[in-house]
C-alpha cells in the first residue's frame, strides 16, 4: 500500500485551521503539529499510487492557507 509523509507550512496562525481539516479526509492516518519552518507533519496511505498522487495534489496542497509542501514517499516500511 503506497504511503508518504506531508511535511507543510501553513499562513502564520492558520495551523490549527488546516489539522482540522486534513484530519477529515481519508488516507490520512495521522497529523502532527511541529515547531520549526513547518508547522505539519501528516503521513498518508491510499490503495494506489495514483490515488496517493490525487489525495496529495487534488486535496491537502489545495487547502487554503497551505503554502508549502514536501513531499517523502515510502520506499520500504
Amino acid at each position: 500500500m503506497p504511503s508518504a509523509f506531508i511535511i507543510i507550512n501553513c499562513d502564520l496562525g492558520s495551523e490549527e485551521a488546516v489539522l482540522k481539516e486534513i484530519v477529515q479526509l481519508d488516507g490520512v492516518k495521522e497529523v502532527k503539529r511541529v515547531s520549526g519552518i513547518y508547522e505539519l507533519v501528516v503521513e498518508v496511505e491510499s490503495d494506489s499510487a495514483e490515488a496517493l498522487k490525487e489525495l496529495i495534489k487534488g486535496k491537502i496542497r489545495s487547502i487554503p492557507r497551505v503554502r508549502s509542501t514536501v513531499s517523502l514517499l515510502v520506499t520500504k516500511s
